[in-house]
C-alpha cells in the first residue's frame, strides 16, 4: 500500500518483584536512562521513562514491524542486571 503512515504509541508499566520499594532516589534516574537507551536499541523511540520506588512507566513509539513483547523483553532483561 503506497503512501501509508502509522504511529503507534505504547505506554507500559512494569513493577519490581513483589512491588518492593527497591528503586532508590540516588540511582533511580540513572536506571530510567538505561531503560530508555535499551528501548531505543531495540528499535523503538523513547519519549519518557519515569516511575517511583516500586514501578516504572515507559512511553515510546513503536515501528509497525516490531512486536511490543520484543522491546519489553530487551528492556526488562538487561535493566535488571
Amino acid at each position: 500500500m503506497g503512501n501509508s503512515y502509522s504511529q503507534i504509541f505504547i505506554q507500559c508499566v512494569f513493577a519490581v518483584k513483589y512491588r518492593a520499594a527497591l528503586l532508590r532516589k540516588p540511582w533511580r534516574y540513572e536506571l530510567f536512562g538505561v531503560i530508555g537507551n535499551l528501548i531505543n536499541e531495540a528499535g523503538a523511540e523513547t519519549f519518557i521513562v519515569n516511575g517511583v520506588e516500586d514501578h516504572v512507566h515507559c512511553l515510546f513509539r513503536l515501528k509497525p514491524s516490531l512486536p511490543v513483547s520484543d522491546v519489553m523483553k530487551v528492556a526488562k532483561a538487561k535493566s535488571s542486571k
